[in-house]
């Protein structure tokens, strides 16, 4: 099965920075588009940043010029790199990833377990 295995969260300042990976792990075919989401407390899961496997990258507008995506295809590892966080940065961040099996015919998103990064004044 595949598998996405996040680290890096923790609790800053606010104005620090944090960077965050995302290991996908498997039986895995190739994998396109790669991604960010965060679920503050009380709130819905909102999208952050996406890349897809070009590099072409796609930032939420509340993060746009503060936070990075990227990866390696190599090492099958997706990073977001967060600077000047905000105490409105606090929540739940969740890795995903579409995912082509090895011998599936299509592909499946995979979701990982989720790290509490929380940003203090």
């Amino acid at each position: 099965q595949v598998q996405l295995v996040e680290s890096g969260g923790g609790l800053v300042q606010a104005g620090g920075s944090l960077r965050l990976s995302c290991v996908a792990s498997g039986s895995i075919s190739s994998i396109n588009d790669m991604g960010w989401y965060r679920q503050p407390p009380g709130k819905q899961r909102d999208l952050v940043a996406t890349i897809t496997s070009g590099g072409n990258t796609n930032i939420a507008d509340s993060v746009k010029g503060r936070f990075t995506i990227s990866r390696d295809n190599a090492k099958n590892t997706v990073y977001l790199q967060m600077n000047r966080l905000k105490p409105e940065d606090t929540a739940v961040y969740y890795c995903n990833a579409r995912v082509w099996p090895q011998g599936s015919f299509r592909y499946f998103s995979y979701w990982g377990q989720g790290t509490q990064v929380t940003v203090s004044s």
